[in-house]
């Protein structure tokens, strides 16, 4: 058994804990970092990274398919062909490098990296089983950054035909028929992806709508455009677990029909939650919210010098937000006056057409009291139209009385590259003065951003 010591012990090596490593180590802690599994988790290895490699493949496979029909754009091709092995391989190469400069990060940064299962044994003590053995770590502050896994349906456990998000991000055949369990985000990016690459995909969902955290305003391109894409919606619908026969699922309609589905492939994509008891923290006894270790406004838990952050401290579970929780914890660590004080986290969600969400959204009836909704059509939009595109919008909440802008929301191609200009405008507490001032280059998409907030102050040009 080998023994340490150290400043700061960080277990979990995903977005959240190696960004919390490198900037202790950047300000002078002697930092541990412990994860059985590798650098990056989930996002980098088989989640956001992985999942937007395949939705770019897919992307371009789909234009070469429409080229080989009527294409507006006076395009051709010929018989394309998409070898999703290769695509694979592609995409597991694009995981390698960016793995690898984590792993370089954290070795400049002085971080010491050890492998292995981390286990509390007090709240600053933790034992490691590794390939090496066992180590026993004794830190001066410790932050459990375990992340989260998919959820698995109790009639339909993950295993054969049945897959993760994982699984479907590592398959090495299109398959023909692919149901989908869950119109949430994930559910839809990678169903709509494979409806790209030619499978015949079936989405299933209990909700009566996709997407069910966004509002109907914004879903309804997506809805559009899965139709246009063959995706068949069974909305309303509950799963009662798979059937006699191999790749059946057995499905209830809102009237309580019973269905089959066939399928080659069913993916379960029902949200992601922390699993089991990640590290043994339970031990330590914190107070919980459900499965979310409870934080404060510094990500400190109950329990002295023991901080939580990322997925398991609850939503939104979004790499971003892990990663700045994690910058932030480093530098309380150091002796650093800081807390959590963002005004918003952007969301995006990569369906097609892309959403992408910062702050306050319009309430169910429109407007609501004391406040100014303002809208620009990308149908009004040069860049929109020349991109083969033209679906969508850009929205803006605003304070009717200072012109305060709370919230932003766009739906639309291309959209996802609007979050960073969209946090800016509501981190910076822009009026829509502000927006409507600020020059945007022409013909670019963030003139529909400008648009909307001259929208907002009653004097649009374009529209």
């Amino acid at each position: 058994m080998t023994a340490i010591s150290c400043t700061l012990l960080v277990i979990g090596a995903g977005p959240g804990g190696y960004v919390c490593a490198i900037r202790a180590g950047q300000l002078g802690l002697d930092t541990v970092i412990v994860d059985a599994g590798e650098d990056g988790g989930t996002c980098l290895n088989v989640g956001c990274i992985p999942s937007k490699a395949l939705i770019h493949a897919a992307e371009d496979y789909a234009r070469l398919t429409h080229a080989a029909g009527d294409h507006p754009f006076g395009l051709s091709a010929r018989d394309p062909k998409i070898d999703l092995a290769a695509a694979m391989d592609w995409k597991d190469g694009i995981v390698e490098r960016l793995r690898t400069g984590v792993g370089g990060l954290l070795k400049r940064a002085g971080v010491r990296r050890i492998r292995g299962e981390a286990a509390f044994r007090d709240g600053k003590t933790v034992e490691v089983q590794g390939p090496d053995g066992t180590t026993t770590i004794r830190a001066e502050a410790v932050v459990i950054a375990t992340g989260a896994a998919p959820v698995a349906l109790p009639d339909l456990p993950f295993g054969g035909d049945v897959i993760s998000s994982a699984g479907a991000l590592s398959l090495r055949e299109v398959p023909k028929r692919l149901a989908v369990v869950g119109a949430g985000y994930i559910g839809l990016e990678i169903g709509t992806a494979y409806a790209k690459l030619g499978a015949d995909v079936t989405v299933v969902e209990a909700a009566d709508r996709i997407l069910p955290q966004y509002d109907a305003e914004l879903t309804r391109p997506v809805a559009a455009s899965l139709k246009a894409h063959g995706v068949t919606l069974l909305l309303g619908t509950k799963v009662l677990g798979q059937g006699e026969g191999a790749g059946e699922l057995r499905l209830q309609d809102a009237d309580g029909a019973e269905t089959v589905l066939k399928a080659d492939k069913i993916l379960v994509a029902v949200g992601r939650r922390p699993q089991g008891d990640p590290a043994n923290v339970s031990t330590l006894a914190l107070p919980m919210d459900g499965p979310f270790i409870k934080v404060d406004a510094q990500c400190r838990t109950a329990m002295r010098g023991v901080y939580a952050i990322g997925d398991v401290t609850g939503e939104p579970m979004l790499a971003h937000r892990a990663m700045a929780q994690g910058e932030m914890v480093a530098e309380l660590v150091a002796g650093r006056r800081r807390a959590w004080d963002h005004r918003a986290v952007p969301a995006v969600c990569f369906t097609d057409p892309e959403i992408v969400t910062v702050g306050e959204a319009p309430g169910p009836s429109g407007a609501g009291e004391g406040r100014i909704v303002a809208r620009f059509p990308f149908t009004a939009n040069p860049r929109a139209l020349t991109l083969g595109g033209g679906e969508g919008f850009v929205r803006i909440v605003a304070r009717s009385d200072s012109h305060e802008i709370l919230g932003i929301q766009a739906v639309g191609t291309g959209v996802a590259e609007f979050a960073g200009q969209f946090s800016l405008a509501v981190e910076m507490a822009s009026r829509l003065e502000d927006v409507a001032a600020t020059i945007q280059a022409h013909p670019t998409l963030g003139e529909a951003f400008q648009e909307a907030a001259l929208g907002g102050l009653g004097r649009a040009l374009h529209i």
